[in-house]
């Protein structure tokens, strides 16, 4: 009898909503106390980039690529009708879900509107394998959608955001935000925020695992480079909320107001899914994979590009770091739904 059940997130994985919390406190005091520290961060800029946040948003997304399992693809492939359910509800679905959400409850808030949008725009590359794992979903099915979702992330994300944000969002009667971004300008920030590290990764899985061997890759390399996605992820915290600190009396609410769309975001998509996915006749730990792909977001991806699009003071960026905050706990809440689900529909 499989214990699947008392199966838990390592301990980095399990506190996370609480280290993002603190990274946030540590930023605003830094802000609030140091108002001079605005001047210090920005001087290692250069244009609208900033050197040390480069770097730290291109190494976070450097493990959750190690990690895909391109080799998995075709078992997916193996699965017609899984695929095409997953590529529809995931790809076509989601990204105009959040974008109703988006307009409907941030439409007085266009900044955080957009970079809600720009969140919904690409599917989870690296806590969803967490998540499957933690729900005894298909191991090699979800390895396989994470692959397929890298590369198409790679090739539709631009278009996706400038679809989104210059053709969609005036044809609902939102013109006024003068966002007046080209999809050139999208482009080249995918191109180095999810370009570069989807770079590294290959070339690291190809001669590392060639020189080491496939089990000194998953079993030492993979773990030691695991933490630096939540590192950079908290230092880009850090440093963004540094520079909000003025403003620490409204961020409570602000952080609401963002995290109210998100929440219903992932426990619509992940009950659609499942539902889709039973309907189908998908067995249960299928199942489990395509709901937990459909239902997370990319985070890294969305604060990379709206820190590179919109500038590291943005509205947009600021929506993003909520994002991973909100996504912890709701996700962990449908690992334990998917359980009782289980139960419910599933008899074997």
């Amino acid at each position: 009898m499989k214990t699947t059940q008392a199966k838990q997130l390592g301990f980095l994985d399990r506190y996370l909503t609480l280290w993002i919390f603190l990274a946030m406190i540590v930023g605003v005091g830094i802000g609030y106390f140091i108002p001079e520290s605005d001047t210090f961060i920005n001087s290692f800029s250069t244009g609208t980039t900033n050197i040390p946040l480069a770097i730290g948003l291109i190494l976070m997304m450097v493990p959750p690529l190690s990690k895909v399992k391109f080799s998995k693809i075709p078992a997916v492939l193996a699965k017609p009708k899984l695929l095409a359910l997953s590529f529809f509800i995931t790809w076509i679905v989601g990204p105009f879900f959040m974008f109703i959400l988006a307009i409907t409850f941030l439409r007085d808030y266009p900044e955080y509107m957009t970079g809600l949008i720009i969140i919904g725009l690409a599917p989870c590359i690296a806590m969803v394998i967490v998540w499957n794992e933690l729900a005894d979903g298909n191991r090699e099915l979800v390895a396989g959608l994470v692959g397929i979702n890298s590369m198409l992330q790679m090739l539709f994300f631009s278009a996706y955001a400038y679809f989104y944000l210059e053709i969609m969002l005036p044809l609902f009667g939102i013109s006024g935000l003068s966002i007046d971004i080209t999809i050139a300008e999208i482009s080249q920030t995918v191109g180095i925020y999810l370009g570069i590290p989807f770079a590294i990764a290959l070339i690291s899985r190809f001669v590392l695992i060639k020189a080491k061997g496939q089990e000194w890759f998953e079993n030492r390399y993979l773990p030691f480079i695991s933490p630096i996605t939540l590192i950079a992820l908290l230092f880009t915290i850090v440093v963004m909320f540094s520079l909000k600190g003025q403003m620490i009396v409204e961020l409570p609410f602000d952080v609401l107001r963002i995290s109210l769309p998100l929440v219903i975001f992932f426990c619509v998509m992940f009950l659609l899914m499942f539902f889709t996915g039973k309907w189908a006749g998908a067995d249960y730990h299928d199942n489990a994979a395509l709901s937990f792909t459909a239902s997370g977001n990319n985070f890294e991806l969305a604060i990379a590009v709206a820190i590179g699009v919109f500038g590291i003071q943005s509205g947009q960026a600021f929506a993003g770091v909520i994002g991973p905050l909100v996504e912890v706990p709701a996700l962990i809440l449908m690992v334990r739904l998917a359980f009782w689900l289980k139960k419910k529909y599933y008899t074997h």
